[in-house]
């Protein structure tokens, strides 16, 4: 058995946060890694040392395995956890640390090959006889190829990446005309997420459900599953709220997938955590693929085990034996994973980048929160847009989701638009409460004006107190301004709205988004023993604003926490948010449209394909342009019927958010 004293972690974010609380635990010193664009991360902080590995993009850092292993060389680590995604399924690096005389916390670079390629581990699997979803997994991979099998399956049709997950490089496809398109942009999208562009076609069914089973293996032999996970609730392929053990499983159905799960990982001489996947239609059961690493959602198997996975891999890799064997292993209760994105509704929740000026989860010990930042952090345009992975559990599926839904309400974030809502929104519906779900029903469910804002109407306290922030905000600005002035003690600088033929008081005008933009004025005037007596629309209020931040409204005194970005400012108050947009008079009557015709980038990224040229005509729908930002590729299209009269940008040209791509008119 062979000690880990020094743990590198080659990885980022939540995931590298998660390994080094555990490796700490345990004792071992840890490594991170970072890029230029992570020098001030979580994980970097949390480390005992860190080491630059290159420039923001993953290309150029993070999925370099030489200077990976330069550092940890440099280091003097005896091993490297992969985390997941980056080289966590790359057979030539886990070669490598190993041929460096370090161990690699995964299984052997043999087992990565035959299960980490999707084709290769349903051949392996069918051969095993376990049941497979017809398809075309072969070698050959030109169009004619894979369009022959979509036809000879029948359509609809999964496009999919032989060496992905997460949803990259996956397309459905419905009808045969749009097949060619779907296996380009699911090439160029797996070439782009890992570095191969291998395709393979298989039937999609339709109310299925997601079905994966944690197993583990250790270097004498021992193999054990720790039971499933329900993993359904996916949209475009991504997987948003995770729970275990799965709704509706029955011993035999369990004890069966279980079976199949180990035998799997038995065939290839598994060792360490790994995922096998399946698709669940009724009584029936298809292998997918199997995942040679930990998987994003692997809390909630710790949650209903009650252990720590991390700690079981850096166990295993050392070379102990398992720490259970299958009958010591049961199920406690159940556990739920809610994936808070920074993403935007009103884009379609295209992922966003930018600060997190406010951060907030809920203080109680009912949630455990895996993240890898902080308030003040930035989420970087290189990598996916994770915030955190909300985890719970409870003593059944009613009680967990209970809490889920209380730590959801708990949760304040400012600075970023993100999905918080929706997955609030996705938990009060009847159907996700009763678990009457498929891997397709998000993407058929439809959300009030296509998403969830569960923004507050304003009321005359939550007005007070973002109008104390505007009369704050003044305030300073006053006061700086009086300071660099020749005569700083000149009354035309005071803060508490003094004129000179006015017994002295000041207007906030203020508009309230979840109320269609309705506006309300504040009229504040100093109250002789502080604060303000506020008249919000002819409603008399007295607030102040006390310097630990709480607030004293109408002799009640509590907790609110307030973010100003721009004009918009958010009030958080008893687990309520309120929005308004300060209207600045200054301001009003200042044209701000963007010219007509231009059709934007939705965020910062890359153009990785374009379709038209200055002069074409093109049908209402039709694909401009292609941009990938996040490792996902998003396509511009045409609003109407039209002409394209000017394409700004070529293939492989770097754009920023809001940049005019493409010049379009409507017939």
């Amino acid at each position: 058995m062979t000690a880990i004293r020094r743990l590198l972690i080659a990885n980022r974010g939540e995931i590298a946060c998660r390994v080094i609380a555990s490796a700490q635990a345990m004792g071992i010193e840890t490594v991170a890694v970072y890029s230029d664009a992570d020098k001030n991360a979580r994980h970097v902080r949390m480390a005992d040392q860190a080491v630059r590995v290159g420039p923001g993009p993953a290309s150029e850092s993070y999925l370099l395995s030489d200077v990976i292993l330069d550092a940890a060389r440099k280091t003097e680590s005896d091993a490297i956890h992969p985390g997941y995604g980056f080289l966590s399924e790359n057979a030539k690096f886990a070669e490598a640390v190993q041929k460096a005389g370090m161990i690699f916390i995964g299984p052997s670079a043999k087992a990565i090959r035959s299960m980490g390629s999707k084709s290769a581990s349903k051949a392996l699997m069918q051969k095993a006889g376990v049941p497979l979803v017809p398809g075309y997994h072969g070698a050959k991979q030109d169009n004619k190829i894979l369009s022959d099998a979509a036809h000879e399956i029948s359509f609809p049709v999964l496009v999919k990446a032989s060496a992905g997950g997460g949803g990259k490089g996956m397309r459905i496809v419905k009808v045969a005309d749009d097949l060619n398109a779907a296996i380009d942009g699911a090439k160029r999208e797996a070439l782009a997420s890992f570095g191969d562009d291998r395709m393979m076609i298989e039937k999609y069914l339709t109310k299925s459900r997601h079905v994966e089973v944690q197993v583990f293996g250790d270097q004498h032999g021992n193999y054990v599953h720790l039971f499933e996970r329900d993993c359904s609730l996916q949209r475009r392929h991504q997987k948003v709220i995770e729970e275990a053990p799965a709704p509706g499983m029955t011993p035999a159905l369990r004890q069966a997938m279980g079976e199949a799960a180990v035998n799997a990982a038995r065939a290839v001489d598994y060792v360490g955590a790994g995922t096998v996947e399946f698709l669940l239609a009724g009584k029936d059961f298809y292998f997918i693929e199997m995942n040679t690493r930990l998987q994003v959602e692997h809390p909630v198997t710790e949650a209903i085990t009650g252990q720590d996975l991390v700690q079981w891999q850096l166990r295993v890799a050392a070379g102990e034996a398992l720490p259970c064997q299958q009958d010591d292993l049961t199920i406690n209760g159940h556990a739920f994973e809610a994936r808070l994105y920074a993403e935007d509704p009103d884009k379609g929740y295209l992922p966003q980048t930018g600060t997190l000026h406010h951060l907030k989860f809920p203080d109680d010990a009912s949630a455990r929160i895996d993240t890898g930042v902080e308030p003040g952090d930035s989420v970087s345009v290189f990598y996916d847009p994770m915030i955190a992975k909300i985890i719970v559990h409870g003593s059944d599926r009613a009680d967990a989701l209970g809490k889920l839904q209380r730590a959801l309400i708990g949760t304040e974030i400012g600075g970023l638009e993100t999905n918080l809502d929706f997955l609030l929104g996705i938990t009060e519906t009847p159907q996700f409460q009763k678990s009457r779900i498929d891997t397709s029903w998000l993407d058929r469910l439809k959300a009030p004006k296509g998403r969830w804002r569960r923004v507050q109407k304003s009321t005359s306290e939550a007005t007070a107190i973002a109008a104390l922030h505007v009369i704050a905000k003044r305030g300073n600005t006053a006061c700086l301004r009086a300071a660099r002035s020749e005569d700083p003690f000149s009354p035309w600088f005071r803060t508490d709205g003094w004129h000179s033929i006015d017994l002295g008081h000041q207007d906030v005008r203020l508009s309230d988004i979840a109320d269609t933009d309705a506006q309300h004025l504040v009229t504040a005037t100093a109250h002789p023993e502080g604060g303000y007596d506020f008249l919000v629309d002819d409603t008399p209020v007295r607030a102040q604003l006390l310097d630990d931040g709480d607030v004293v409204i109408d002799d009640v005194r509590f907790a609110a926490n307030v973010v100003s970005i721009n004009n918009q400012i958010t009030v958080f108050i008893r687990d309520l948010r309120y929005v308004f947009s300060f209207i600045d008079p200054a301001s009003e009557g200042i044209d701000n449209t963007v010219t007509d015709g231009d059709l934007t980038a939705p965020m910062p990224g890359k153009i990785t394909a374009v379709f038209v040229k200055a002069g074409d005509k093109v049908e209402r729908g039709a694909p401009l342009i292609v941009l990938e930002a996040m490792k996902m590729e998003h396509t511009i299209t045409a609003p109407a019927k039209g002409q394209v009269t000017e394409v700004r940008y070529k293939a492989g040209d770097q754009v920023e958010d809001g940049e005019p791509l493409v010049v379009f008119e409507a017939s």
